[in-house]
């Protein structure tokens, strides 16, 4: 472990230990906010709510049927809150309250009373046990979903319940204010400022209140929202994350008459053309740095508030992301450095990786990882290898914390190495665009440096590169030099590699036809797996070149659409397709 490495944990470890001194210092305060509602305000407005909503899961929730998360719990008449949770995420799903939208959207009688019920069942309980149901991300959410949800709960309601409803809501923001000392950096505290945000926008007599939750809010905006509108973490998802909360926000400010801070703005503007930066043709978005699978609706929804309807910028300098795009071609790559360590127990090793899609139709992917159930492939998904990159000597390019001691410590495992230096240089050629890129990732173990170059044609139906590795130092000699440089395939794509062992034939949904080609070396197509799907996990192919820097310092290769439909195509290359196994 480098010197370097030593500082970053040493830092991390400083950082999350004055968290928890000062946590336990406010603790006795925070115990008795749980207990103490303070003073009981009147609503004065509910917020909007941009998730999608389905009517018919009301009918489950009244039947004591809880689906979330990909899991079901049937209540059979117990309240739900004293049921063991069948994981982590149905838990936070459950305790953060946002399924009452759904109820809101049947809009009846019998699902306005199963609201206040569930509501008033959860209120009821002792200390409501989990300690899952006060992390301060699920406490946020909560506040949030029952400023949102108010109408529901509240029209027909009578006295009592509205006042057992207001005096909970208020010791659950106290709780929010108190435990602002230990939560993490990253997306967490901003949904935290931003449930205390609206908090004092939606109760009478906040004005002080509304004055310091903008203010830490706009700081904590300003920290978190990088220039060209990428999160800190470089995680596409953490803007799919924020948006839907920030937009209902920036309303609820000129609901109340009020001016919403200029950070707010800012950040909003900034973020929206990220939206379409990220987005292929299918509407899905780029899997890098922890993005999964994104509700196809809710990215609609907030597409719509984007003014400038534009298309997407070429260069994203600030988050380290680039993208080509000619014709129905669009190619979108990593060419940053990793995330600070603070911010990057999500963050991937997938330096120059990138991802390739054809119109409605991706192609080229990384991995990703699962919407839910994170835990059992989290490891691999972080890897280099989970990315369609070049991987030296099956070594991922980041160096991430590895004790489980210290990952109990820090929650997570952050990257604490890797690449310090990454290079972008992107022209305009009379042949199309010129993107070249580098990093150093394994200059400090192994002694080289990772260039890959890219160009995509004018017309977008060829795309040629070059893998090349470069003497970091004199002091390379006698280290291992094998590498292997990965392209993995979306799983509606079907591949054959060619009887030369030099190609593959790709056949997409739409039934267009394109071949890879690597100039001088063997082919393989080897087995792999699509962890973002929406149904979950999902096997797939890559395609696989694996060389000896003494032999091959780099590897030439290409993608060319072809012109004939899959048809024509197969009938030609039947000389050259290797035999298929029979089944």
């Amino acid at each position: 472990m480098s010197v370097a490495q030593r500082r970053r944990i040493s830092s991390l470890v400083l950082g999350r230990a004055a968290r928890k001194v000062l946590a336990s210092a406010s603790g006795k305060s925070v115990a008795l906010s749980r207990f103490w509602p303070g003073r009981t305000d009147r609503l004065l407005i509910a917020p909007n709510d941009l998730r999608t909503v389905d009517a018919t899961r009301a009918s489950e929730i009244y039947a004591g049927r809880f689906v979330f998360a990909g899991k079901i719990v049937s209540s059979h008449g117990r309240s739900i809150f004293d049921l063991d949770p069948p994981s982590e995420d149905w838990d936070a799903n459950l305790l953060g309250f946002g399924w009452l939208r759904h109820l809101r959207a049947a809009d009846t009688a019998i699902t306005r009373a199963n609201a206040r019920s569930l509501i008033d069942d959860w209120i009821s309980k002792p200390i409501r046990r989990r300690g899952i149901g006060w992390r301060p991300d699920v406490v946020a959410r909560r506040v949030i979903s029952l400023l949102s949800q108010a109408p529901l709960v509240l029209n027909d309601a009578d006295s009592r319940f509205y006042r057992r409803f207001l005096r909970n809501l208020t010791r659950e923001i106290r709780y929010l204010r108190y435990t602002m000392l230990d939560i993490a950096d990253g997306v967490p505290r901003l949904q935290v400022l931003i449930a205390l945000c609206y908090a004092s926008l939606c109760l009478a007599n906040q004005g002080k209140q509304i004055r310091t939750a903008s203010r830490r809010l706009s700081d904590e905006l300003q920290k978190q929202i990088l220039p060209d509108g990428g999160h800190i973490s470089r995680n596409p998802g953490a803007l799919i994350e924020l948006l839907p909360d920030l937009l209902p926000l920036r309303q609820t400010f000129a609901a109340r008459n009020m001016a919403p801070p200029s950070a707010l703005l800012n950040a909003i503007d900034r973020m929206m053309p990220m939206l379409r930066f990220f987005r292929h043709g299918d509407g899905s978005f780029a899997l890098f740095n922890g993005m999964s699978s994104a509700p196809s609706g809710l990215l609609a929804t907030l597409l719509a508030y984007d003014d400038t309807h534009g298309i997407p910028m070429a260069s994203m300098p600030h988050s380290g992301f680039q993208r080509l795009e000619a014709g129905a071609t669009a190619l979108i790559m990593d060419t940053g450095a990793p995330p600070p360590a603070a911010v990057s127990r999500d963050a991937h090793a997938g330096c120059l990786s990138f991802e390739l899609s054809s119109g409605p139709s991706r192609i080229v992917v990384n991995c990703g990882i699962p919407a839910t159930g994170r835990d059992n492939w989290r490891a691999f998904s972080r890897s280099t290898a989970a990315h369609s990159t070049l991987t030296y000597h099956d070594t991922s390019s980041c160096q991430f914390v590895k004790l489980p001691a210290m990952k109990r410590m820090l929650e997570g495992a952050p990257i604490v190495g890797g690449p310090a230096t990454v290079g972008a240089f992107r022209e305009a050629t009379n042949s199309g665009v010129l993107l070249t890129t580098s990093h150093d990732g394994y200059a400090r173990q192994f002694g080289v440096v990772h260039q890959r170059v890219l160009m995509l044609s004018e017309d977008g139906t060829r795309l040629d590169g070059e893998d090349t590795l470069l003497n970091a130092s004199n002091s390379s000699r006698g280290r291992a030099d094998d590498y292997v440089v990965r392209f993995h395939l979306h799983p509606s794509v079907k591949a054959n590699r060619l009887s030369d062992a030099r190609g593959v034939i790709l056949v997409l949904p739409n039934r267009d036809v394109w071949t890879f080609e690597a100039l001088d070396d063997k082919v393989e197509l080897e087995d792999s797996v699509f962890l973002a799907g929406s149904d979950g996990p999902r096997r797939t192919t890559q395609i696989v070149i694996r060389q000896s820097r003494k032999d091959a310092p780099s590897i030439r290769w290409n993608f060319v659409r072809s012109s004939s439909s899959a048809a024509t195509t197969t009938a030609r290359r039947d000389a050259r397709r290797e035999p298929e196994l029979p089944l």
